[in-house]
Order: C-alpha cells, then sequence, then structure tokens
C-alpha cells in the first residue's frame, strides 16, 4: 500500500466553461488552464502519480505541448491510471477536496463520484469529495479561482 497526495489551483477567467470532476457546472466563468483546468481531477492525478512514484502532471504532460491544449482531464487520468497499472498499482482509495466560494457544489457531488470511480474502475463507495469554502481568505476567498486537494491509497495488484 503506497500514499499520494495531490494538490492544483487555477483562476477564473471569462468565457470557458467550468469543468470539475469531469461535470460542467453552470457558472458565469470557467477556470484558466491548458487543459480544460479540472482541478479535481488534476489533484486526483497528481495523489496518484505521487503514490507510484511517477512525479506530476506536468511531467507526463507539459503545459507547452499543443497535444494537450483543451484536452478533457479524463482523458489525462485515464492515463495516469495506465501509468500506474504498468507499474503494478491499482487505486484504492480517493479523498478530495474542493475550495471555492462559488458555484456551491452539493447537487453535482454524486455524479463527480461517479465520474471518477468509472475512470477509475473502482467503487464508488472508494471515492469521497468534500466541498468547502476559505471563509473569504485569500484568492479563493476572493472568488478569483478554486483549489482543490486529493489523497489516494494505491496497492499493488497482486495484494
Amino acid at each position: 500500500m503506497r500514499v499520494g497526495f495531490g494538490y492544483d489551483s487555477h483562476g477564473f477567467v471569462e468565457g470557458r466553461k467550468l469543468i470539475l470532476g469531469g461535470r460542467e457546472i453552470p457558472y458565469e466563468k470557467g477556470l484558466l488552464g491548458h487543459s480544460d483546468a479540472d482541478v479535481l481531477l488534476h489533484a486526483i492525478c497528481d495523489a496518484i502519480l505521487g503514490a507510484i512514484g511517477e512525479g506530476d502532471l506536468g511531467r507526463h504532460f507539459p503545459d507547452n505541448d499543443p497535444a494537450y491544449r483543451d484536452i478533457s482531464s479524463f482523458e489525462l487520468l485515464k492515463e495516469v491510471k495506465s501509468i500506474a497499472g504498468r507499474k503494478g498499482y491499482c487505486v484504492n482509495n480517493v479523498d478530495s477536496t474542493v475550495v471555492l466560494e462559488r458555484p456551491k457544489l452539493r447537487e453535482y457531488i454524486d455524479e463527480m463520484v461517479l465520474n471518477i470511480a468509472g475512470a477509475l474502475d473502482m467503487s464508488v463507495e472508494m471515492v469521497n469529495i468534500k466541498a468547502t469554502t476559505n471563509e473569504g481568505m485569500g484568492f479563493v476567498g476572493r472568488g478569483e479561482g478554486v483549489a482543490a486537494f486529493a489523497v489516494v491509497t494505491v496497492r499493488g495488484k497482486d495484494v
């Protein structure tokens, strides 16, 4: 069993869709990034890569590579799952937190859990997503962006 931790943040920008956990969230702004800027999936990907000793997303999917321009972060998550599989690991558990002032995510979390569990071929009971605010503090509190944290456990496939 190994543990990984991931973090990501992106600022809000006009003219983009807000994608979190692979779900489009109705909102007047989206997140700025080379890909679709899904901070939740990026944090989960980084946590998986960290658990298996494979660096971070930028190492595998550099933001200066046009091949990844506007790519769905689900494609990145599926590739990270494949990288873990090639190293003999599978994801055992995902626990994550999205930090933003608005929009509220409560009504979308179940769908995000289903999306992530499906992409990682795991039970929905092993995926947890929490949403919280930053109580008006910092860039998140001022409504300038979103941050996400994730912790995952992976296990060797033979365990």
